[in-house]
């Protein structure tokens, strides 16, 4: 393991790297060990202030309203979140650890030595929506079935393979699998956070400096640390993609004046036209609710309001359908505190009223973005 502590001359700057495991026990005795004898001014850790937040008080999050965070349209946030934090807590089950040891161990070490502790790492939100707003609609799509058809899948994990895992060679070779497949995903989560926590490590107060670091991290803050980074840039929030603003205003624009056109031919053309528009987004809205074992008022609220919804782009049938599976099957906190547990296994997921919910928002959306475009379609045809 002290082959993961590099060191680091600055300016007048004395900074040890040490990169570890989130869920490796020896990672936090080296994190210890390091601190004793170097004696750090300021301990850099990677976490944000939400994250810091959430560290020192864990059963906070118990106390999520889903209700809320649907209606504030943070359900891809949160799921993001949950698959993340649930895949560390299982890799740290088996391994007999918990997630964070390190992180702990560096904020003890702080209070101990009264060292500075400098929360390093980039707010997590702006972290996601870079990602997302950077990932193109079939990036997002192959992102999804990506993480679809890994559902469920089984991984062994042991101490001494986590040990592998923090050897440099090792990390770009996963790395680079990762760019492979998802660019944008390599670039914002790895590269942007590398000049960021450089950013925060070398600006750290004092002269010797103590910085614990995923070891994904290590390779890259090791040469960013003597670059100039641009922070403005790399803690913007991309706008949305302008085109498919226009294309959420364009197609109900143009399937109202098909209607239109639909009902100025004759009367039945019209009707036509519009039981089309209702059959394919209200049975696939509702088909894909109740794939996910939505309540029997979830598939009804999906079936009834996907017409309507699909023309509103300021709403969804997803976001109402899960409001009402939220509140007809309230989550317990024993759903919210079996998540990690439940999160990958096919049978346990569906039991679970905190994740059924966020995926009966999904998955309506799905029908209901599914069922406009075949209607869509079928109008067209009819018509022209």
């Amino acid at each position: 393991m002290e082959d993961n502590v590099f060191k680091l001359e600055y300016q007048d700057k004395e900074i040890f790297l040490i990169g570890t495991a989130h869920v490796s026990q020896e990672s936090a005795e080296l994190v210890k060990k390091v601190i004793d004898e170097e004696k750090p001014d300021s301990i850099c850790i990677e976490l944000d202030e939400g994250r810091y937040k959430n560290l020192q008080n864990p059963n906070s999050w118990e106390h999520m309203d889903i209700v809320q965070i649907i209606k504030k349209k943070k359900v891809g946030f949160l799921l993001a979140n949950l698959v993340l934090s649930s895949f560390q807590k299982k890799i740290a089950n088996q391994i007999g650890t918990v997630v964070g040891q390190e992180i702990l161990q560096g904020m003890d070490s702080a209070k101990e030595t009264g060292a500075k502790l400098v929360l390093a790492d980039r707010d997590i939100q702006i972290t996601f929506l870079r990602i997302w707003r950077k990932l193109s609609f079939w990036a997002k799509c192959k992102l999804f079935f990506t993480l679809l058809f890994s559902f469920g899948e089984e991984i062994e994990v042991t101490s001494e393979t986590m040990n592998d895992l923090l050897e440099e060679e090792t990390l770009e070779s996963l790395i680079g699998e990762m760019r492979k497949s998802f660019p944008v995903i390599g670039e914002v989560l790895i590269d942007e956070r590398d000049q960021y926590l450089a950013y925060k490590v070398k600006k750290a107060p004092g002269k010797k400096v103590v910085a614990i670091l995923g070891g994904a991290h290590v390779p890259g803050v090791k040469q960013e640390i003597f670059r100039e980074q641009d922070i403005a840039r790399i803690t913007e929030v991309p706008r949305g993609n302008t085109f498919l603003k226009y294309i959420g205003w364009a197609v109900p624009v143009i399937i109202a004046g098909l209607f239109i056109y639909g009902f100025a031919i004759n009367v039945q053309t019209g009707l036509q036209q519009l039981s089309i528009w209702v059959f394919w987004n209200s049975v696939l809205a509702a088909l894909f609710t109740a794939m996910v074992l939505g309540h029997p008022l979830s598939i009804l609220t999906a079936l009834v309001t996907a017409p309507f919804t699909s023309m509103n782009p300021f709403l969804a049938c997803g976001w109402l359908a899960g409001l009402v599976e939220a509140t007809v099957r309230k989550p317990t906190v024993k759903d919210i505190k079996d998540i990690s547990q439940d999160m990958f296994s096919f049978k346990r997921f569906f039991k679970n009223r905190f994740l059924k919910a966020l995926a009966v928002v999904i998955m309506a959306n799905i029908g209901s973005s599914l069922g406009t475009f075949i209607s869509g379609t079928a109008i067209i045809k009819n018509l022209f």
